[in-house]
Formats: structure tokens, C-alpha cells, sequence
């Protein structure tokens, strides 16, 4: 059980953000989120198309400015009523993100795209002549050898395939020391095989690493697989917090009702056995 002393990786209280469309007009995307994550958890973030992941998990990370609510990180405010800390880049090096295209430079080899993880303790300089130390390039080769692809290291990220550089941006997250991985569909641009080796390495960077891991995933079957706890969202809103085992299609469907098919599908269009 977390201690009452130790903060939460990821506290969120009364999260809003709203995106302006025509002129005056306003769409609320997140409207008053709550929810906590314990240092070292693994939790999902469902939800059909436009149900707000996306925007939730860029805001967790400073990408987005919230209107107002409080994000906290290991017990520091990164954003509070509208405003982002003072230091919030330095509150951001603990955060890795991984997008669903992957956010790589194509014409960079893979290990300088794992370098770019190191950019915040390096000076500017050195970020823009790309001069790295032998401890960094050590680190880097390293942290490819810890998601498997430690061969690929010196060919440019535009050789690799899909699950190749997902994983090329999880060494990414592991050369920045990032504490929290927030992954944003993680695997929807992946066939069945590399999404399970992706999936696979993130559980294994939670277990044996106590790193926590906050993932946006449509796949309801792989949400199942590989997490305990989800948090449903819908029109902004959370709509279930719990265990995986509660969140079957009966609850999906109460929850989306017709656009519960969208996320109890497979990628190939085949429904799930349970």
C-alpha cells in the first residue's frame, strides 16, 4: 500500500482544457479530471476517437497548457489553475513521451535519436554542434541494448520498421532517466507481432525498472492483457476508474454505447473471444 509520506508519480485534481475552433467558439476536451497514479504503476487510458487521451496526456507532460485543475509529478505542481511551474522543463525531464509516429529525425542515426533524450543536461551548445561525451554514447548503446535493438545502432531511423523505431523512442525515454513514460497509442501504426514486443517491453521497463508507465491504447484486448487498472474516458469526462476485469463489453457499451464497437474490434476488423 503507498505510504501516506510518499507522492503519487502523477496526481491529477479538477483538470480542464478547452480548444478554441471558430473564433469565440470553444470545445471542452477535459473537464474536470481527477485521478492519481502511484509511483511505479501501470495504467490505461481507454477511450474511443475524441474522447480526450490524446489531449490528457500531452497536458500531463507540459505540451498542452490546462484552463485550469492541477497536474502534479512525484509531488511538484508542473501546471496549477492555467499556469506551468517555474521549472517545469526541469519537471519534464522525468517525463518520457512516445508518440503513435514514433517522433524521430529520419536522417539521424538511431543512436543520435537516442542522444536527443539527453538534450536537458547538456549544454546548448553542445545540443546544437550534437557533441556527446563517451559516458553518453555508452548510455545510449546501453539503453538500446535494454529494448533489444542494440544492432540497429548506427543505421539512420528511416531503415528500421515500425516496432523498430517505437522502441528506438523508448531508449529515447531511458536516456533521458525518465521516471514516467506516458505512450500515446503506442502500437496503432504496428502489425500484431511488434505491438506485442512493444507492449511487452513497457510492462518489463514497469516491473523491472519501477518505471510508471501511463499508456492511451484503442485495443481493449490488449488493455486487458497487459493492465490491471484503466480509466475509461468519454466526451472529457472519466467514466470508470477500476480494475481491467470490470471494464468488459458490457461496461464499454453502457459507457459508448454504439462507439463501444471501435474499441472491442481487433486492428483487423475481427471481433474478440473472451
Amino acid at each position: 500500500m503507498q505510504s501516506y509520506l510518499t507522492p503519487n508519480a502523477v496526481e491529477i485534481r479538477d483538470l480542464t482544457k478547452s480548444f478554441k475552433v471558430k473564433q469565440a467558439t470553444k470545445i471542452d476536451v477535459l473537464k474536470k479530471v481527477s485521478f492519481a497514479v502511484a509511483k511505479g504503476e501501470r495504467v490505461a487510458l481507454v477511450g474511443a476517437s475524441g474522447s480526450g487521451k490524446s489531449t490528457l496526456l500531452r497536458t500531463l507532460n507540459g505540451l498542452h497548457q490546462a484552463d485550469g485543475g492541477m497536474i502534479e509529478i512525484f509531488g511538484t505542481p508542473i501546471q496549477a489553475d492555467g499556469k506551468m511551474h517555474s521549472k517545469v522543463r526541469q519537471l519534464r525531464s522525468q517525463i518520457g513521451f512516445i508518440f503513435q509516429q514514433f517522433n524521430l529525425v529520419s536522417r539521424l542515426t538511431v543512436i543520435e535519436n537516442v542522444l536527443v533524450g539527453n538534450l536537458a543536461n547538456v549544454s546548448p551548445i553542445k545540443s546544437i554542434l550534437h557533441w556527446f561525451s563517451k559516458e553518453d554514447k555508452e548510455r545510449a548503446l546501453a539503453a538500446l541494448e535494454r529494448v533489444g535493438i542494440l544492432n540497429q545502432a548506427y543505421k539512420r531511423a528511416s531503415e528500421l520498421s515500425g516496432g523498430q523505431q517505437q522502441r528506438v523512442a523508448i531508449a529515447r525515454c531511458l536516456m533521458q532517466g525518465a521516471q514516467i513514460i506516458l505512450a500515446d497509442e503506442p502500437i496503432a501504426s504496428l502489425d500484431p507481432e511488434s505491438a506485442r514486443k512493444v507492449m511487452e517491453l513497457l510492462v518489463y521497463l514497469n516491473r523491472e525498472h519501477g518505471i510508471t508507465v501511463i499508456t492511451s491504447l484503442h485495443q481493449v484486448q490488449m488493455v486487458r492483457h497487459y493492465f490491471e487498472r484503466a480509466i475509461a474516458l468519454q466526451g472529457g469526462e472519466v467514466r470508470f476508474d477500476g480494475k481491467t476485469t470490470d471494464l468488459d463489453n458490457t461496461r464499454l457499451n453502457q459507457i459508448y454505447g454504439s462507439a463501444a464497437e471501435e474499441l472491442v474490434l481487433s486492428g483487423h476488423g475481427e471481433a474478440l473471444v473472451h
